[in-house]
């Protein structure tokens, strides 16, 4: 096939660039030029917001639409496009409002969310405006991202913290059985091996909810970084109303998505504790690339 995915020099949309070069695909990126490229890709340099008629001589057999974050973005792309086959757009659990019953099902009715704020909305009106340009394209809907070539500071902060030989700090409630906060993951190879099958076999459904069925909770997946490095963590809880994002990664913040459309067409996914080991391996060999937040230097000025 002939693949057009957006961006394609960082995390999810680096990564499809080479699992679909790897298949053997036709692969063209489309960006501004100002980072390394994938080796093997063809690059389209512009950017998706003043393209004119730079896409109209390409026919694309798909589109991988995986930096669109609002209306905006997807409508700048769709009307620049010449002919093309499929479009998938990789939207965000985001979309669902916190107030709903978990697991999230992809009938479930879209709406603001109070943690996501305006990433979520905008996620909404991407989704909606490509539904009414595009009735056929496909919709997927990850939680938390993670794998091979995540500039994310998550398990790559644990992992540095396990190298550093330092204790875990976390907001005292997760000490306690409420404080069992549900965490879902999807590997960034199962999100690739899942746009390929979308593309492969063109199902009917066009929503499709992402995601481990294995679901973990925040200490369990500080355990599961750890383990990789074949340590156990020592937890420090922190008391009083500090902001955990000053030395967390994540909200204060649990869900889980119902994935059985997901299973039924792809029922085998990588191990949380593979995937883990292989984030490690890439980190260990590219940490100028991830964005580190100071997670540390807060931690060294309030808690010690």
């Amino acid at each position: 096939m002939r693949v057009l995915i957006t961006g394609g020099t960082v995390f999810v949309s680096r990564y499809a660039a080479k699992y679909f070069l790897s298949k053997g695909h036709d692969v063209y990126v489309l960006n501004r030029g100002t980072r390394e490229q994938e080796k093997g890709v063809t690059l389209i340099k512009a950017d998706r917001h003043d393209l004119g008629e730079t896409l109209k001589k390409y026919d694309f057999d798909a589109v991988l639409d995986i930096t669109a974050y609002n209306k905006q973005d997807v409508s700048d792309l769709v009307d620049a496009l010449g002919d093309f086959g499929s479009y998938i757009l990789i939207s965000s659990s985001a979309v669902y409002p916190e107030t709903l019953p978990r697991p999230f099902k992809e009938t479930d009715k879209t709406g603001s969310n109070s943690i996501w704020g305006d990433y979520g909305r905008n996620k909404i009106e991407a989704e909606d405006y490509l539904q009414s340009k595009i009735p056929d394209a496909y919709i997927i809907r990850p939680p938390y991202l993670y794998g091979e070539m995540n500039n994310l500071y998550r398990e790559a902060f644990v992992f540095d913290c396990v190298l550093e030989n330092r204790p875990f700090y976390l907001p005292e409630y997760y000490n306690s059985e409420k404080g069992k906060i549900p965490l879902q993951f999807f590997d960034v190879e199962d999100l690739c091996r899942f746009m390929e099958i979308l593309l492969e076999k063109q199902p009917k459904e066009h929503i499709f909810n992402v995601g481990n069925t294995d679901i973990t909770d925040v200490k369990d997946w500080v355990g599961s970084c750890y383990n990789v490095l074949g340590k156990e963590p020592r937890f420090e809880f922190v008391s009083g109303g500090i902001n955990q994002r000053e030395y967390f990664p994540f909200y204060n913040y649990g869900y889980i998505l119902d994935v059985r459309r997901q299973n039924a067409l792809m029922p085998e996914l990588k191990p949380l504790k593979t995937g883990l080991e292989q984030s490690y391996e890439w980190y260990i060999s590219s940490k100028n690339k991830v964005y580190k937040k100071n997670y540390f230097e807060f931690i060294d000025k309030n808690f010690k």
